[in-house]
């Protein structure tokens, strides 16, 4: 963890040396001011000596002016190495959660990687900047301050050994106790974030469905259990500050009786009394700072696991040796594929009990076989939970197969380069996304480099040319977050036309035509018939009438191949096709009730 953390200074090294440096600086100028205290008292104030006293004080403000800047320099370089650790550390995970497959996305909650990247990080941040300064100042100054008491009179000295040996066990023990409270803290800022992440996210729902006070309740119960743990942490933690006051006390009472008596039996100074006192007070400030630091360290252990264990998570998706670099044509091929969401099983594992996945009945897709050719349309149909999409994944590597093979353009998908496979094989979502900018940059998310004309002819061939030109600003309106300001039907038109953008072999249409009319859905197909004959285009639909004139179609049933052939093959001789084809042309219902 450490080693994997630690990679990321870089940049902020030559800081994060700095930073101690000055500290350790600032602590050994700070340690003779009270021995130049002392000097004055016994040999300025008692020997009435206004020359020295002004001398010495003189003196004592430069090292005292010289302190200061040390600690200033120290907070300085302490908080450029922390902000940019913490910098690296938030782009370092950016970076590699852009590399996770779908599996490994699915290993960590959007709610959890967002707690990460904020909370985690920035109480790591604050640990490292009080590591770098609290870290060295606390023992440096401790360590010379218990040198030089010792030097003034070992006796006294022994006080505050004493004292630091019970309070260092006290403080280690709370801090013990505290940590499993910090532990699990965290975890519960995870329910906290998906709790405001959901309700946000859908608000609209929410207010359909006039579930507010459910939300508020739920937001309540996880907010609710952060309080809860810290409470109990804290609760602990606060401890430190009487008992530490109890011991500073303590240590004054002793050292002023013993030692008033030191100084009347003439065993000890009046200014060396004064220096006890001052070095007392930087010996018990020291034990309570690394008291902190360990609160601080127990906090950010947690948080530095759960950073390391997204940096050190290896994409399960991987780029052969020597990648193939282009996809000759749209050609699929599907040979005894079985697929199941489980990660050991797409990693190719077996159970526990060291059998095979297979015989738990665990697949999501069960032994498919298909062959389609370059330019061809399949349509895909079938019940909710049939596997459609997770059939459409396995084309462009979202997801590998747990056995058997897929091939496009005759090579199996694992050989491509995932870059360029993706490329090849453009994809509109079931769930359609579109990001806060003009209707233009949306598009370009298709093509980077794409004219305003290809742009026009793509959002044309998607029928989203026509509503574009009747915005005020036409392709550069705004669009808000999330497609807020656009019908849902209208997203699904954009979203097309990006895919179409990317001028791909494998066109992938996973229910995106449900929010337009036939009509629209019609002249879509029609477009795509006509102007991009060469594409193998895979619709996945609810409507017959989105899929009837399909070369081919795929009837999916409990992630298995119930039929496949053309409409008319599938009409004569399966009956799962023939009962949805009535339900929906004889108005039998929904082709999902029994």
């Amino acid at each position: 963890m450490i080693k994997t953390l630690a990679k990321h200074i870089n940049g902020f090294v030559k800081d994060s040396i700095l930073t101690p440096c000055f500290m350790i600086g600032e602590v050994i100028l700070e340690m003779i001011i009270p021995l130049m205290m002392g000097a004055i008292i016994d040999n300025g104030v008692e020997q009435g000596d206004i020359n020295y006293i002004c001398k010495m004080g003189i003196l004592m403000v430069l090292v005292a002016a010289l302190s200061l800047t040390g600690g200033v320099l120290g907070g300085k370089y302490g908080a450029r190495a922390s902000a940019g650790f913490a910098r690296n550390l938030r782009k370092a995970m950016y970076e590699n959660i852009q590399t996770f497959s779908f599996a490994n996305i699915d290993k960590f909650s959007t709610a959890g990687l967002v707690t990460r990247m904020t909370t985690d990080v920035t109480n790591i941040q604050n640990a490292y900047q009080m590591l770098l300064r609290m870290c060295f100042r606390a023992p440096f100054s401790l360590i010379i301050a218990m040198i030089m008491s010792f030097l003034i009179s070992p006796r006294l000295a022994g006080i505050y050994l004493t004292a630091m040996l019970v309070l260092g066990c006290i403080l280690i023990f709370m801090v013990r106790l505290a940590m499993k409270y910090f532990n699990q803290v965290f975890r519960k800022y995870d329910d906290l974030n998906e709790s405001v992440q959901e309700n946000v996210s859908a608000i609209r729902v929410v207010k359909a469905f006039v579930r507010e006070d459910y939300e508020k309740n739920r937001f309540t119960k996880a907010a609710e259990n952060v309080y809860k743990m810290f409470v109990k942490a804290e609760s602990i933690v606060v401890l430190n500050m009487p008992v530490m006051q109890a011991t500073i006390y303590t240590c004054i009472l002793l050292i002023s009786w013993i030692g008033a008596k030191m100084v009347v039996g003439s065993e000890l100074g009046t200014g060396d009394l004064m220096s006890m006192f001052s070095y007392c007070m930087n010996i018990l400030m020291s034990l309570m700072m690394l008291a902190m630091i360990f609160v601080m360290l127990s906090m950010s252990i947690a948080s530095a696991e759960r950073i390391a264990e997204v940096l050190n998570e290896d994409s399960t998706l991987k780029n052969p040796e020597a990648p193939v670099m282009e996809v000759k044509d749209g050609s699929i091929r599907f040979d005894h594929v079985n697929f199941s969401y489980t990660l050991e099983t797409s990693l190719g594992t077996t159970g526990k009990d060291g059998g095979n996945k297979e015989d738990t009945g665990d697949w999501v897709l069960k032994d498919i076989n298909l062959d389609i050719h370059s330019g061809e349309t399949i349509g895909i149909i079938g019940g909710t939970g049939s596997a459609k999409t997770s059939l459409v994944n396995l084309v462009s590597r979202i997801y590998d197969v747990s056995e058997g093979s897929i091939s496009v353009g005759g090579k199996d998908v694992r050989s491509y380069d995932m870059e360029i496979l993706r490329n090849q094989v453009a994809v509109v979502l079931q769930k359609n996304v579109l990001f806060s900018g003009t209707i233009l940059e949306n598009l370009r998310w298709g093509d980077k480099d794409a004219s305003e004309e290809e742009c026009i002819r793509a959002c044309k061939l998607a029928c989203a040319d026509d509503f574009i030109e009747s915005f005020p600003e036409k392709y550069n309106t705004y669009i808000e977050q999330g497609g807020t300001n656009v019908s849902g039907g209208q997203k699904q038109r954009i979203c097309i036309a990006r895919a179409l953008l990317k001028k791909p072999k494998i066109l992938i249409l996973d229910d995106s035509t449900s929010a337009v009319d036939t009509a629209t859905d019609a002249k879509i197909r029609k477009a795509f018939r006509e102007e991009i004959p060469n594409t193998t285009k895979l619709i996945i639909a609810q409507r017959i009438s989105s899929v009837q004139d399909a070369d081919r179609i795929i009837v999916m049933e409990n992630g298995e191949i119930n039929g496949f052939g053309t409409h008319e093959e599938l009409l004569a001789n399966n009956e799962i096709y023939r009962d949805i084809y009535e339900s929906q042309t004889q108005g039998g219902g929904d082709f999902d009730e029994q």
